[in-house]
This record gives structure tokens, C-alpha cells and sequence, in this order.
């Protein structure tokens, strides 16, 4: 393999595509040239660079405005990759039991013994070119091409975690079980993502992977989870969780900056809602809240509490239990009724110590957004507290009986105003704004006009990994398999069946499908509020036009 100092002198980026209206595509030669270009910009960042994500043949620069990823485009074009030698990444040792279930397999594939694979694979330095996938899943590449066998035709539903696997030119340890179609050869004890770890994954991108054929493994105890660790017995104030309702998450403004090793931003999918909730209370712009789907949250004061609920406008009832601190009516006799009353949604309110607040079922909209003055109390992973429900990083989904603690992530010493709130969709038509994909050459004139000239039905399988939705399936117009490149929130990516799923923040950080069109970035917050049973409308974005016309200055140029 070549390796980032070997880089021709000649090498250039071929081409840059827009993705969405916050991203850029870089398409390169080879692997050699991307992960040139990846050092190079990881050494010394794009003016607005926010995120890097290299793949086989691609590098995707996620940037923090439209303005800074138009731009992009001729800085890119521009670059030399004939850089400096840069130092080898730190050397890893990975013990390996060689008796995968498709050893035989990759023999035969390979024209190689079991014995001859093994040695092909131990006898070769792998380095992890690029993460994705999973956290600490890190696509490797050999030496040479002696182990280049095909995917499984049939994918496993569950790969074991620590499984040993080879896919095209590629060889991996999966860090979790997850579902995978990679060939297996072996297993290992060592943690390929470690949250205790000041580099949580194993072998990181630039690192070199040595494997060795052991007999037997000796298993490591693995640190503590994922999740938050906050010790409960310590909070003194905060809110109990009584009912956690459909799915209740601790949200932020999400994790960027760690694409490279296999971890998406996540945070909450309304981020304006956040924002809101956080300003009424007082709290930092980035405070954690609790994000709840379709209504019944219950949640129970313990100590007296400063609330506001943003997002999907419901019914806001307090319940004051007659045994509750402070409902003693004065007579004497030992309390009084229970009481209870209503509170307007984006308004702040306290909740005192002992009552009840139950956010009902959305009268609009899907996802409600609860902030305790303070914050939500949870330990940050990776700078965020936020739960990503497909890696399994940040905390656990809320439970009942959960005590929830209140921060100190307050911005002000007094809460903010009542605010109004945007029009949120309901099981009616909404239309969001797109503009074409990366790959929208992929599909032929007839499929972009269907793609928006129909009503996509939000199905339940949706969830904050992407909305999966149902029409009349678009065809594609190319044969084959794309390689696996950086994709992001807003991407409709179109699978074989034809039938698209418009990613979310918990999506994938690669993909291997057609990207056909991406939401605009300012109506991502509005799409996270479509509910299930609703319909969308895609629209090309004012000044787009069909994308057989489409320019984008500055980034749409090629060399």
C-alpha cells in the first residue's frame, strides 16, 4: 500500500460535489490520495471546517454554514497531495483466535489452505485507513491484495463482537454485535472502542495493526459502559421519571468533530425546540433536555424545579398530590385535595416539590422538548450528552423510577420571556426543500421527477436512525455497488427496492447507497417533527431548479 508520502506528485482532487447545503464531497484517484488529503486537512483545517469523514474514494468536509461549504470547493480543487512524509500511527497488537465460522470460504475464495490465510493475514501490517459503520470499526488495508474476497451474499443478522472479518481488500474487528455481511476468520478479546480510554478506539485512523494466531484468548474486563454514570444517590434535586412515555432521551446539540472514528453527531433532531426550552429557563444554548416521543412523559419534582416544555404543542397538565410539601391548606386536618392545573407550552413554569407534570399526546408535530433550569444531569461522552441511539454511546433511554438530576449549565440569573413557537406538522402533507444529492446521476430524469412529484408516507419503522418511507419506488439508471462514502442527517439515501430513507441524526456516518437529494439544513428541524403516519413532499430548493441544471458555485467544478 501506498502510503500518504508516497503520493504523486501530480495527485489532485478530481472533483468536488455538494452534499446538502453544509457539506462537500471530494472524489479522489485511490486510497492513497485520500487519506493524502485527510492528514493534510486534519493538519490544517479548512476555513469552517467542522468535520472530516475519508472513505475509499471520497473525503467529506462537513463545514458550520452554507457560506464556508461553497467556498470549499475551490480550496479543495486547489490543494497539492504531494505532502511532507507524516510519523506511522502507533503500532497495535491484536491477539487472534483463527477459527471463524467463513475460514474455509476465504480459502477457497482465496486459493489459499485455512493455514495459508492465517499466515496472510499475520504476516502483513494492516493500517486503518478510515472508521465508519460503528465506533472503533476501522477499515484496514494490507499490503497486498492476497486476501481480497467478496461480502457475504447473505448478510448476518449478528456478527459477535470481536469477530475478525475481511470484505473486498478490507480486513476489521467488529467492536459490537451488530448485523454485518463481512466474511468472518477469527475472534478477539481486545475492546475495539473503550469510553475509558483517552483515545477511545483501539486503532484509530493512521494506526498500524499487527495480528497474531493465538490458541487461546485471555479475556479483559471491559470498562464501564457507554452510558452515563452518574451516581443517582448523589442528587439531592432534579426530576423522577414516572413514565418515560413511548422514548424519553437525554438530548444536547449532539457530538460533531469525531466522524474519523465511526461516531455520528447524534443530538437532539429539533434543534431549535432545544435552544428555545434552554433560553426560556435560563440555561446555556447546549444544556441537556429531555426529548420525548408522542406525548406521555410523567415526571415528578424533587426539590422545587424551573421547567419549560418546546416543540410538539400538547396538553401541559400539573398534578399537586395531596400528601405533596406545602399542600397543607391550613386547617389543620392534614392536607388538601389534589389539585390540578394546566401550563402553556415555551413558557416557564415551576414545578415544586412532590408535583407531577404530564405531557400529553401532540396535537401537532412529533417530539416534545422538556428543559430543567440547570440542565440535564449526565455525564459527557466524547464533549456531549446526548444519546445516539445506533452506536449505543451517552446515556441510557429514560426508565421509570430514574432520578434525574438538575445541572448547573445556566446561562442567566433570571428565565427568559414566553416565546412562540413555529406552525409543526400534522398527518397532512409537509413539504421540505431539497437539493440534488451527491449521486443524483445515479438515477435518470423519470425517478427526480417522481422523486417529487408524489406524497412519501413516514412509516413506523422510522426512528432517529432515519424516516423510512413509502411510495412508488424510484429506479435506478446505474448497475453495481457505490463504495461506501461519508453521508449526513438530511440525505435521502435510496436503497434497491427503491423506496427512500431520509437520515437523522443518528444515522450511519457511511453509506453505500445512492444519495439522490438532501434537506436543506434549516428544515431538518421541521422534518424531525413529521409524525409517523404523515406524509412528505419533496421540493427542489428555490434556485436549484431539476439537478440535470444544477450549479453550485465554486463547488461544483471539477479538474
Amino acid at each position: 500500500m501506498e502510503t500518504v508520502s508516497e503520493t504523486s506528485a501530480a495527485a489532485r482532487v478530481l472533483a468536488v460535489r455538494p452534499v446538502g447545503t453544509t457539506a462537500v464531497l471530494a472524489e479522489l484517484s485511490g486510497l492513497h490520495d485520500v487519506l493524502a488529503l485527510q492528514a493534510l486537512l486534519l493538519e490544517d483545517p479548512l476555513p469552517g471546517q467542522v468535520d472530516v469523514l475519508a472513505a475509499a474514494e471520497t473525503v467529506m468536509v462537513k463545514a458550520d454554514s452554507p457560506a464556508a461549504a461553497r467556498r470549499m470547493g475551490d480550496l479543495l480543487l486547489g490543494m497539492d497531495l504531494a505532502v511532507q512524509s507524516h510519523a506511522e500511527g502507533t503500532l497495535v497488537q491484536i491477539d487472534t483466535v483463527y477459527d471463524g465460522e467463513d475460514l474455509a470460504e476465504v480459502a477457497r475464495l482465496t486459493g489459499l489452505s485455512a493455514e495459508g490465510v492465517i499466515a496472510a493475514h499475520t504476516g502483513q501490517i494492516w493500517t486503518v485507513a478510515f472508521g465508519g459503520f460503528a465506533p472503533g470499526f476501522g477499515y484496514m488495508v494490507g499490503e497486498n491484495q492476497a486476501l481480497e474476497v467478496p461480502r457475504r451474499s447473505s448478510p448476518r443478522t449478528a456478527v459477535p463482537a470481536g469477530s475478525v472479518a475481511l470484505a473486498g481488500n478490507y480486513s476489521a474487528v467488529y467492536p459490537r454485535k451488530s448485523p454485518g455481511g463481512w466474511q468472518l476468520i477469527g475472534r478477539t478479546a481486545a475492546h475495539m472502542w473503550d469510553l475509558s480510554r483517552d483515545q477511545p478506539a483501539l486503532a484509530a485512523p493512521g494506526d498500524r495493526v499487527q495480528f497474531r494466531a493465538v490458541r487461546e484468548l485471555v479475556e479483559v474486563k471491559e470498562s464501564a459502559a457507554s452510558g452515563s454514570a452518574t451516581n443517582t444517590a448523589d442528587i439531592q434535586s432534579g426530576l423522577r421519571i414516572l413514565s418515560p412515555g413511548l422514548q424519553s432521551l437525554i438530548q444536547d446539540l449532539g457530538r460533531p468533530g469525531h466522524a474519523g472514528l465511526g461516531v455520528s453527531s447524534a443530538g437532539a433532531l429539533d434543534r431549535s425546540s432545544v435552544r428555545r426550552a434552554n433560553r426560556i429557563v435560563g440555561n446555556q444554548p447546549s444544556a441537556a433536555v429531555v426529548e420525548s416521543v408522542a406525548g406521555g412523559l410523567r415526571v415528578q419534582a424533587v426539590g422545587d424545579q424551573v421547567l419549560a416544555v418546546a416543540g410538539a404543542p400538547s396538553a401541559l397538565t400539573v398534578v399537586t398530590p395531596s400528601d405533596a410539601p406545602g399542600a397543607d391548606d391550613g386547617a389543620g386536618d392534614g392536607g388538601q385535595p389534589e389539585q390540578l392545573r394546566t401550563v402553556p407550552m415555551a413558557t416557564a413554569f415551576a414545578l415544586l416539590d412532590g408535583e407531577i407534570l404530564t405531557i400529553g399526546a401532540p396535537e401537532r408535530g412529533f417530539r416534545s422538548y422538556l428543559a430543567i433550569r440547570g440542565g440535564a444531569m449526565a455525564d459527557a461522552v466524547l464533549g456531549s450528552r446526548s444519546t445516539d441511539t445506533m452506536s449505543g454511546i451517552g446515556p441510557a433511554p429514560l426508565a421509570a423510577g430514574q432520578l434525574l438530576g438538575a445541572g448547573v449549565a445556566t446561562s442567566s440569573n433570571v428565565v427568559g420571556n414566553p416565546e412562540l413557537q413555529p406552525e409543526f406538522p400534522d398527518t397532512g402533507v409537509t413539504v421540505l426543500d431539497i437539493v440534488p444529492g451527491p449521486r443524483d446521476d445515479w438515477f435518470d430524469a423519470a425517478a427526480l421527477e417522481s422523486l417529487c412529484s408524489q406524497d412519501w408516507a413516514v412509516t413506523p419503522r422510522s426512528n432517529r436512525v432515519g424516516m423510512r418511507l413509502d411510495g412508488t419506488p424510484l429506479g435506478r439508471s446505474r448497475e453495481g455497488e457505490l463504495p461506501s462514502e461519508g453521508t449526513m442527517a438530511g440525505a435521502l439515501q435510496i436503497p434497491p427496492e427503491g423506496q427512500p430513507v431520509l437520515f437523522l441524526a443518528d444515522h450511519p456516518i457511511t453509506g453505500g447507497y445512492p444519495v439522490i437529494g438532501v434537506v436543506v439544513d434549516h428544515q431538518l428541524d421541521l422534518a424531525a417533527q413529521v409524525p409517523i403516519g404523515g406524509s412528505i413532499r419533496f421540493r427542489w430548493a428555490p434556485g436549484y431548479g431539476l439537478p440535470t441544471s444544477f450549479s453550485f458555485p465554486d463547488v461544483s467544478q471539477t479538474k
